[in-house]
């Protein structure tokens, strides 16, 4: 059973009233918190003096006034300053004589909270004792009397100072328990190390940004826990041992994270330098963003260099395409001018190839993750890609580890690894060969795919080379601009590209995207009443054969007004509408109406591109579907993230 506050504030107080002390306790705007009856005994004081509240100044006035300090000629001066020094607050003990003849000990302390606690101990019977002592030893010196007077005086301000010690030693035990509770808090790990690299402070946050690491790493040096690691920053510590401030970022190769290491030298103004303060920070994400951000920024700058001279040249590719043409259709050519008209047109139809594929990497393109199945996305990675591969050529697809369902833009990456395999086919050329694909997770920071052949591998440029628009080793026959899509594609996932030649011979291109699991999707599986809205004829039967397909039940309307008035259908769980509707009413006001009306399944959809200003308003209140969409992106809609 629980005690009540009054009842432990009534048990505290019989407490303190045992104590032969006389004790209060006044908080920091100097109001009296708490005393026991001594202390009212011991000094005379009033029932207003004592009780809860009470001011300091009001008691020190009281206590003036009726003589307590002896003598004073000015009682506002003693006052003041008395309530000077308790704003001013020391630890202190002190002994002094009373106005009625007998002494007392006065002991203060401050709290940690503010205010302070003074407790009076009546000395009286120690000080007779002393000068009875003194008036009945005739053999003592006075030298020795007064060196045993010092001695008890000295003793007494000991027992005080053990006591303000110990307070101060709770205080630091306390302030140590917060500094460690706020440290353990942070998603960084907080250390110091001496000069011989010993680790001397850990907030126990260690493995957290290193996995695998441990945790309990005080009196150990850097070398003996951070094992590898230590090669990459052991210079970056000597550094900073020689006073260097310093910032540096790397990556953990076992984790394939990102690392942000913080070191400052422990070194009060000029004094020696006693050793490092270190903080390490998973930065993974951080950089990956900054790696879209970056890859945004290059495409947009390309986008506005080369959208002016796309423009022109494509305006003279048609011109000469079609002077070609005329050329070519007048006959009878000679046969050498009929070839060249033949070879200008061919080049002109590349030229305007290679135009849309510059536009392509250097446009707007906005990255579309969703919850995909890895392997299923392979496995129809597979059935496009076998056509293409003559029967010398072998494709093996392996996923090394069993993968939960991530977020990613299948098309960008369908896109990207069915390009390498064809740029493996190419290095294989008519030779017989194997072509790789493997999938891994990389600790729970990166997806993993990596294309590997077997044919001679990238040269020395290429390696350097491979990534930049427009390099190619096929000559005449190549745009090289494939594996810089590659690029583009992947780093605006956040992601990174590496080329590299095998040891047993051959080229590979690893991929690492970032692992971002998909939440956990809640499927409707019950049918429901639909209730579809579009204006379209066409457009109404091919949604509403999905919505069958899919095992609902659909009610049709073709206006806003037509919709308001089936809203109470028995069972309707779900409505569906287009944005722009026949009639006074949009799309977006009927949702309107059916939320105030409590329901909650509401979706639209819309053939309006993502900047339109009617296309934003509704993606802020509704989940949007573009138009057109297939039966698996419909499903995809209307599924429930949990």
């Amino acid at each position: 059973m629980s005690i009540s506050e009054e009842t432990r504030i009534k048990l505290m107080g019989a407490g303190l009233n045992m104590i032969q002390q006389a004790l209060s306790i006044f908080d920091k705007d100097l109001r009296l918190s708490v005393s026991n009856r001594r202390y009212q005994e011991m000094f005379g004081l009033p029932d207003h003096l004592v009780q809860p509240g009470a001011e300091f100044e009001q008691t020190i006035r009281h206590l003036v006034s009726c003589g307590e300090y002896g003598q004073v000629d000015d009682e506002a001066e003693a006052v003041r300053v008395r309530v000077e020094a308790a704003r001013a607050f020391v630890p202190h003990y002190m002994e002094r004589e009373r106005a009625n003849g007998r002494w007392i000990s006065v002991e203060g302390a401050p709290l940690p909270q503010g205010g302070w606690v003074t407790v009076y101990t009546d000395i009286t019977e120690v000080k007779l004792q002393e000068r009875l002592l003194q008036a009945h030893s005739e053999e003592l010196s006075g030298e020795v009397l007064a060196h045993t007077r010092r001695l008890a005086q000295t003793n007494r301000a000991l027992a005080a100072s053990n006591a303000a010690l110990e307070q101060a030693k709770r205080e630091l035990t306390e302030m140590e328990a917060r500094t460690r509770l706020t440290t353990e808090m942070m998603p960084a790990h907080i250390a110091h190390l001496d000069r011989n690299l010993r680790y001397t402070f850990s907030n126990r946050r260690l493995s957290s940004v290193f996995p695998g690491l441990p945790q309990n790493i005080v009196g150990l040096t850097v070398r003996e826990v951070m094992g590898a690691v230590y090669d990459k920053i052991g210079l970056w510590l000597d550094r900073a041992l020689q006073g260097e401030n310093s910032v540096h970022e790397f990556t953990h190769d076992e984790s394939g994270r990102r690392i942000r290491l913080s070191l400052t030298p422990d070194q009060v103004d000029d004094g020696p330098i006693n050793g490092i303060y270190v903080m390490s920070m998973d930065v993974t994400e951080e950089t990956q963003a900054r790696a879209t951000l970056a890859q945004t920024r290059k495409r947009e700058l390309a986008a506005q260099l080369s959208s002016g001279l796309a423009h022109d040249f494509g305006n003279l590719l048609t011109i000469i395409l079609g002077l070609q043409g005329q050329l070519a259709r007048r006959a009878p050519l000679p046969p050498e001018i009929a070839q060249i008209a033949q070879s200008t047109i061919a080049a002109a139809r590349r030229g305007g190839v290679l135009l849309e594929r510059i536009a392509t990497i250097s446009g707007h393109r906005e990255m579309h993750p969703q919850p995909t199945n890895l392997a299923a996305l392979l496995d129809d990675l597979q059935v496009m890609a076998r056509p293409s591969l003559p029967a010398s050529i072998r494709l093996n697809v392996m996923l090394c580890d069993e993968l939960p369902l991530l977020m990613l833009d299948q098309g960008a990456l369908q896109d990207s690894l069915l390009n390498l395999i064809l740029n493996a086919r190419d290095a294989l050329g008519t030779s017989a060969g194997e072509i790789t694909l493997s999938g891994r997770r990389v600790s729970d920071t990166w997806l993993e795919l990596r294309v590997e052949d077997t044919g001679t591998g990238f040269s020395d440029m290429a390696l350097d080379k491979g990534l930049d628009p427009f390099f190619t080793t096929k000559g005449g026959e190549g745009s090289g601009l494939g594996l810089a899509m590659v690029y583009d594609q992947i780093t605006l996932s956040g992601g990174t590209v590496r080329l590299a030649n095998r040891a047993a011979g051959g080229g590979e291109v690893t991929l690492r995207l970032p692992f971002k699991p998909a939440a956990p999707i809640i499927t409707t599986d019950a049918p429901e009443l639909v209730l579809l809205v579009e204006d379209t004829v066409a457009i109404r039967e091919s949604v509403r054969e999905m919505l069958c397909a899919l095992g609902h039940s659909v009610i049709e309307a073709t206006s806003h007004d037509e919709a308001m008035g089936l809203l109470d259908l028995p069972g309707l769980g779900l409505v569906l509408s287009d944005i722009n509707l026949v009639g006074a009413g949009s799309g977006l006001d009927l949702l309107r109406a059916c939320r105030k009306q409590g329901m909650t399944r509401l979706h639209l959809m819309t053939a309006l591109p993502k900047g339109d200003p009617l296309h934003r308003e509704a993606a802020k209140e509704f989940p949007v579907l573009a138009k057109p969409f297939t039966l698996h992106e419909l499903r995809a809609a209307l599924e429930i993230i949990a």
